[in-house]
């Protein structure tokens, strides 16, 4: 199978990731307004996305299992498409979280799918991968932050269109992963290659749930601003369309840090400094937010510090682990718990804006989130476990 062919299915199944989750953010107040709900309920919209991805990211271990990481992806990608594509006959809320709910059913299975996908097929190179990976995800969230509002004025103000269109991703990287899932089986079926092996949730591993936690404070801060950076920046008396540039900004200067990052903790082995570094510099951007720094200029440290933490807690698991089955299972625990746990980040934002009337304070609750995750990566250290199959058995 060619190798262009394999990277050009990867990053066509991460530009999926995102866009149903982050095409909600600069839409949120006509959305809002539309189906008159309140700031928690509001949040739900990205909160039950990234619930899913943790309550489900288990059942990718058991679909790989059966079809094989190739054929299990596909159903993700069908269920991010039609999960996304509902969205242009929403009428109430009840059906606007519904789908919100099918994609993050997708989101959840796709991503431990293919960071096993990655240390099947590259496994001397994922850090490498993992930069392409993650940083195609952030070009999904980028894309879609930047023309929701232009894609809404465009379809005469239909915010159901301008969400909807975002399934196009899903019906672009359908046609390439059939064929590479069709090839895949074809191989095992003639013994090419050899049969899928059960590796079992590492639920006794300490380190996993290191992994875990920081995956889920990480996810927490990532979401939290992901939902609501756009609505606080508009807070400060800035226009919609102005919010989202500058959202689009905090994901664009994500890029360079989502690409290049996992290289270097790969090539350094620092990993405590490249940690850490980012979480100050998302603490730094939102105390300056706070402290009513200009927003274009508060984006620049969220962006780097945001878009190097992703990658690195992607890596983590398959790094540590020994094969792809391993890779899958500690990917599917770490981002299960993680992304249940980061759920949690929009609710409380949410939720406190309701209480307070200000995102100050609910900002505030962000920062002392940053300050945990650095304890919890001061404990994950430089220094990778050793003999992860002996622990897990």
């Amino acid at each position: 199978m060619k190798l262009f062919y394999i990277v050009l299915a990867l990053i066509l199944a991460s530009l999926n990731l995102r866009p149903p989750i982050t095409s909600i953010s600069p839409l949120m107040s006509t959305i809002q307004n539309d189906l008159g709900l309140s700031g928690m309920t509001a949040s739900l919209l990205t909160t039950l996305p990234v619930l899913c991805m943790g309550i489900f990211a288990p059942f990718s271990v058991r679909l790989s299992r059966r079809w094989g990481n190739e054929g299990a992806i596909v159903l993700a990608l069908i269920l991010i498409g039609i999960g996304t594509g509902l969205r242009l006959f929403v009428g109430a809320t009840p059906l606007m979280m519904f789908t919100s709910f099918l994609s993050g059913v997708g989101i959840a299975l796709a991503g431990p799918l293919l960071s096993s996908f990655i240390k099947q097929y590259f496994p001397n190179r994922v850090a490498a991968m993992v930069g392409i990976y993650s940083t195609a995800m952030v070009m999904g969230a980028s894309i879609s932050v930047g023309l929701s509002v232009p894609l809404q004025q465009t379809l005469g103000g239909s915010w159901r269109g301008s969400l909807a269109t975002w399934a196009l991703l899903a019906a672009i990287a359908l046609p390439i992963w059939l064929k590479l899932a069709w090839s895949a089986r074809t191989e095992r079926q003639s013994g090419q290659t050899s049969a899928v092996v059960h590796a079992p949730l590492p639920v006794k591993n300490r380190r996993a749930w290191v992994l875990t936690l920081f995956f889920g404070l990480m996810a927490a801060i990532f979401y939290s601003l992901t939902a609501w950076l756009a609505p606080a920046i508009q807070s400060h008396g800035y226009s919609q369309e102005t919010a989202g540039n500058i959202q689009t900004l905090f994901t664009l200067i994500s890029l360079p840090s989502t690409l290049f990052i996992p290289m270097l903790v790969h090539r350094y082995q620092r990993r405590v400094f490249w940690l850490v570094g980012c979480a100050m510099l998302e603490l730094t951007g939102v105390l300056m937010l706070n402290l009513s720094v200009s927003p274009w200029l508060a984006a620049i440290p969220l962006g780097i510090g945001a878009g190097g933490l992703f990658p690195i807690a992607l890596m983590l698991p398959i790094d540590e682990t020994n094969n792809a089955q391993e890779a899958s299972s500690w990917s599917a625990m770490t981002q299960s718990g993680g992304y249940i746990l980061g759920a949690l980040g929009p609710l409380a934002i949410g939720w406190l804006r309701d209480l307070t009337g200000s995102f100050v304070q609910a900002f505030y609750g962000l920062a002392i989130i940053i300050v945990l995750q650095i304890i919890v990566q001061l404990a994950i250290g430089n220094k990778k476990s050793l003999k992860v199959s002996q622990e897990q058995s």
